[in-house]
């Protein structure tokens, strides 16, 4: 077993296997994150959205130093829309939908530019991108695969939007075993008050779905493992 770090987290502290943790980075798309997308053209604040990339992209590059898997998700669907149900391709009333022409490509499909990435956490060669048609991360992909083929029992939850994929997501590896922290100021909603709520779910009687912890709890545990290494290099 590897050394376990002891992280400050709500409602308790709990003690991380950096070896057996990845950092689950979801859905931080231009669709979804930048002004025009399609985030906005629903009326949503996508500042506040925005207002993650910033300590994301530290805790991003903490995981990378300290050798830690890093997963990133997009949500969107195939160009001919055959895996997205009708129920969500019709739901509501918005002025655009999934598959519309947007200001970034069609919007939410699979190689367009507004389905990447931002360009402050785009992924290295190297790292894991799980492309998911559905809200939560496991549906319908090799996301479990991927965790089980690495050994990880634990998993560091970031990105958007709180109370959608990040929940389902963490609900669902919740339901499969994983323990999960959910890092407060690395997630985002455009509702302030979802924001709220939604974390206050992930810790609420004793932990029911998991962890919540903010970033600066963290990083020092996963920069001392960054030191580790480069001290045992230097020996």
């Amino acid at each position: 077993m590897s050394e376990s770090v002891t992280v400050m987290a709500l409602p308790e502290p709990i003690d991380l296997e950096l070896d057996r943790t990845a950092l689950v980075i979801i859905d931080m798309q231009r669709d979804f994150l930048l002004p025009g997308g399609f985030g906005e053209t629903l009326g949503n604040d996508v500042g506040q959205l925005q207002k993650v990339v910033e300590p994301l992209q530290a805790l991003l590059a903490a995981a990378r130093s300290a050798g830690m898997l890093v997963v990133h998700t997009r949500e969107g669907h195939l160009p001919d829309l055959s895996d997205c149900p009708p129920a969500k391709l019709s739901r509501g009333a918005p002025s655009k939908r999934i598959g519309d022409l947007g200001a970034f490509g069609r919007i939410l499909i699979r190689g367009e530019y507004g389905h990447d990435i931002v360009d402050e956490l785009a992924p290295l060669a190297d790292e894991v991108v799980i492309d998911k048609p559905g809200k939560g991360a496991f549906y319908a992909t090799d996301f479990g695969k991927v965790l089980e083929s690495n050994g990880i029992t634990q998993l560091l939850v970031t990105g958007v939007t709180t109370e959608v994929c990040v929940h389902t997501t963490t609900r669902e590896a919740n339901d499969r075993g994983y323990e999960c922290v959910v890092v407060s100021d690395c997630v985002g909603s455009y509702f302030p008050e979802f924001q709220r709520v939604g974390l206050e779910m992930i810790a609420a009687q004793g932990g029911i779905f998991g962890w919540v912890a903010a970033s600066a709890d963290l990083l020092p545990a996963m920069l001392g493992r960054r030191a580790e290494a480069s001290s045992d290099v230097v020996s």
